[in-house]
């Protein structure tokens, strides 16, 4: 098989939380494809880069091979050692050092443990808070306090801070909600480009399985591929298609996860940045309306909600961390492609022995197929023999039919063409010029040397020889790491900074929201304190002054 080795959860960490979808080795170069249409037979053939009629000029695509270039080499990278080292309270505190790898319990607690702080501030908060409230019931409830101060300038700042942390959750909701909306956009178009990447790779595969399946039918004058070749057909197919079957069905059922993890996390931050508006909103109105028993339920409220979002805080805080480790780290494996790293128990690329074994069955069969169409050139179509001879007769003339390029040795090693021999890009144009015109006997009415069945029968083999000398590189690229390097290298450049942006606008509006709410709440207390002993000390004044004025 095509080495699909896969763990359907594991690039979820990669892209989201080093979220990505999908680690196969069965990756191609065929992002850029469009459709070749191969003239009067068979499917047409994804490759090039615009629509044509005729075969494509062959232009050899570059790559290299990563088992046979990193033969003898056996280093080791660190994946994003720099940013990942960091203390790790599982190991008594010291620096982290083992880089970014997602199976390493070391790394999520020196990760982890930069959010911390977040963690201990919704602890300490918790706890304080609610000792807090428990001394404030035992005060009230044990010591009846009829006389109360009052402070201009306390009564103004209160309010004039209450209005001002009211503002910033105001607009740390704001920040959260745009946020995790364009971090839910960012998301959702690496898993698509991801998933398109794996459906064209899919669609390549099969397009292979069916140009070998057709191969197997192609007949030029009743010749055939050798029983031995159709055979090798048969062994690869069914590990194209079973390569092929994997990557769609996975890929398929990861998106599909993922997906309803985004959305369940999009959902969940919007209730938060509503909800704490929507606190923020009330606990305002409610103090300066002087509703002291709904400002004090909304304080337990917010109270507990400020403790979760500050735990929220610094699960996106971690969230953010790992997405910039991971993009960090692909962009590392990118440039050191050879090297052992973390990344290889996710995407183990190489495969060379089913590499060599997939360009071997492919030009094989481009090879026979070219050896079919020539010795039908050579034996029949280009020999004068005569009409005792039909049907190696049909009244052919006129000049020879050029032969074909084979564009491979018989010891399948790439080959140039000669002169005298038509290329696979213009043979079937070229040979239209030998067709003859037939009579209702199948022989040739008019000079040539090419009837048209003929002419059909041999563009039919030449265009899936073609077709398959095309596709043989691709294949190769498949396990050489190709494919998943410029992908890494289009998310680290295309979607990384978004996706480190907005996990980071979603944190800070998270912490912005939070702590405004948390001295919004002990504002609101003050507030309405202030308020209440304002409230009395003008009644108080009113009474004294009244009583002042009856004397």
């Amino acid at each position: 098989m095509l080495c699909l080795r896969s763990k359907p959860y594991a690039l979820f960490f990669l892209f989201l939380f080093s979220l990505f979808l999908f680690r196969h080795e069965v990756v191609s170069e065929a992002s850029n494809v469009q459709t070749l249409h191969i003239p009067g037979h068979y499917k047409s053939f994804v490759f090039g880069e615009r629509e044509h009629g005729e075969a494509l000029p062959w232009r050899k695509i570059k790559r290299r091979n990563i088992a046979e270039g990193s033969e003898g080499d056996n280093s080791s990278l660190i994946l994003a050692e720099k940013r990942t080292h960091r203390r790790d309270p599982l190991d008594n505190f010291k620096k982290y050092t083992g880089g970014w790898n997602i199976s390493n319990e070391h790394y999520w607690a020196s990760v982890g443990f930069t959010a911390a702080v977040f963690f201990a501030i919704a602890a300490v908060w918790f706890v304080i808070f609610a000792l807090c409230l428990f001394l404030l019931c035992i005060r009230h409830c044990c010591c009846q306090l009829n006389s109360y101060g009052y402070s201009r300038t306390a009564y103004a700042l209160s309010l004039i801070l209450l209005i001002f942390f009211t503002i910033a959750a105001i607009f740390g909701c704001v920040l959260l909600y745009t946020g995790q909306g364009k971090f839910h956009s960012s998301t959702t178009s690496t898993l698509d480009y991801a998933v398109n990447k794996a459906d064209v790779t899919a669609e390549n595969l099969r397009n292979v399985s069916d140009y070998l399946s057709t191969a197997k039918k192609i007949s030029v004058d009743s010749v055939f591929l050798s029983a031995d070749v159709r055979k090798s057909i048969d062994d690869i197919e069914k590990k194209i298609n079973s390569s092929a079957s994997t990557l769609s069905s996975q890929t398929g059922n990861n998106k599909d996860n993922i997906q309803h993890g985004l959305d369940s996390m999009r959902l969940a931050l919007i209730i938060v940045a509503a909800v704490m508006l929507f606190l923020a909103f009330l606990g305002f109105l409610f103090s300066i309306l002087g509703l002291q028993c709904l400002v004090y339920t909304l304080v337990i409220i917010g109270w507990i909600l400020v403790a979760g979002t500050f735990i929220l805080c610094g699960v996106f805080h971690l969230l953010h961390n790992v997405v910039g480790d991971a993009c960090v780290a692909m962009d590392e494996w990118v440039q050191n492609p050879t090297a052992r790293t973390a990344l290889d128990d996710i995407l183990p690329c190489v495969d060379n022995a089913t590499a060599k074994e997939t360009l071997l069955r492919t030009k094989n069969v481009s090879y026979q197929l070219v050896n079919v169409v020539n010795g039908v050139i050579k034996n029949v179509a280009n020999r004068n023999a005569p009409p005792a001879l039909a049907p190696l007769y049909y009244n052919q003339s006129g000049p020879l039919v050029p032969v074909l390029c084979n564009p491979f040795h018989s010891n399948l090693t790439e080959r140039k063409c000669v002169s005298g021999e038509v290329g696979l890009d213009n043979s079937s144009k070229v040979w239209k010029n030998y067709i003859c015109q037939v009579s209702s006997s199948g022989v040739c009415s008019t000079p040539g040397r090419l009837t048209p069945q003929f002419y059909s029968q041999m563009s039919a083999a030449v265009n899936v020889s073609y077709a398959l000398y095309r596709y043989g590189p691709f294949l190769v690229n498949l396990q050489d790491c190709t494919f998943v390097r410029d992908t890494f290298t289009d998310i680290n450049h295309n979607y990384c900074p978004g996706l480190r942006r907005y996990s980071q606008w979603i944190y800070i509006g998270l912490v912005i929201a939070s702590a405004a709410v948390m001295l919004s709440l002990i504002f609101w207390v003050i507030y309405a304190r202030e308020r209440r002993h304002r409230v009395y000390t003008k009644q108080y004044d009113a009474r004294a002054e009244g009583i002042y004025k009856g004397r």
